[in-house]
């Protein structure tokens, strides 16, 4: 018996006991991999370094968990911390207990002790925000938060609720119940 025989044999035993595999488990039930809230992926302690249209940084992102819903294509993260680089290469960071990322990838909802923090360099005024919620669109360069957010910077606390951040033109508003309350600094 030649060797071409016998992986023929071998080969023709393989494909007879695959059919009947097949055939044996025709009538199971498989789950709906579209509805069963699997995760497509999951990372632990993670970074991720997204770059622009120059190659450049523009946000990284580090958190101990990250799931992406299989069924609706949107991602959850534990505990994130966004790092955002300014002109200078300085880091601001945001943070939150939960983050959530639609599908599309056009809104970022943050949830729980949401803060943002500016760069400790000398050259960067210390300044912070806090809030419960943010909502994030990356694409359109701004934020939003239905409730109430209080930012401080040196010499100066403001809070109020409702709130908006344009960051292409670096500006925000808050829309309702605005207090200010400025601090002379000896």
């Amino acid at each position: 018996m030649n060797w071409r025989t016998l992986l023929g044999g071998l080969l023709l035993a393989a494909a007879l006991l695959s059919g009947w595999a097949l055939l044996r488990d025709r009538n199971q039930v498989l789950p709906d991999a579209g509805d069963d809230g699997s995760k497509d992926y999951v990372l632990h302690d993670f970074q991720i370094v997204a770059l622009d249209e120059q190659g450049h940084e523009s946000t990284t992102l580090r958190a101990p968990l990250l799931e992406r819903m299989r069924n609706d294509e949107t991602t959850t993260i534990q505990t994130p911390l966004f790092l955002l680089p300014d002109r200078d290469g300085n880091h601001w960071e945001l943070r939150s207990d939960t983050g959530w990322i639609s599908a599309t990838g056009d809104l970022l909802r943050l949830t729980g002790n949401v803060s943002g923090d500016s760069p400790r360099v000398p050259s960067v005024p210390p300044t912070t925000f806090r809030t419960e919620q943010l909502d994030v669109f990356p694409k359109e360069n701004r934020a939003t938060s239905d409730g109430l957010v209080t930012l401080t910077r040196p010499g100066m606390t403001q809070s109020g609720v409702g709130f908006a951040l344009n960051s292409s033109d670096k500006t925000y508003q808050f829309l309702s119940q605005v207090k200010t309350r400025y601090t002379p600094r000896h």
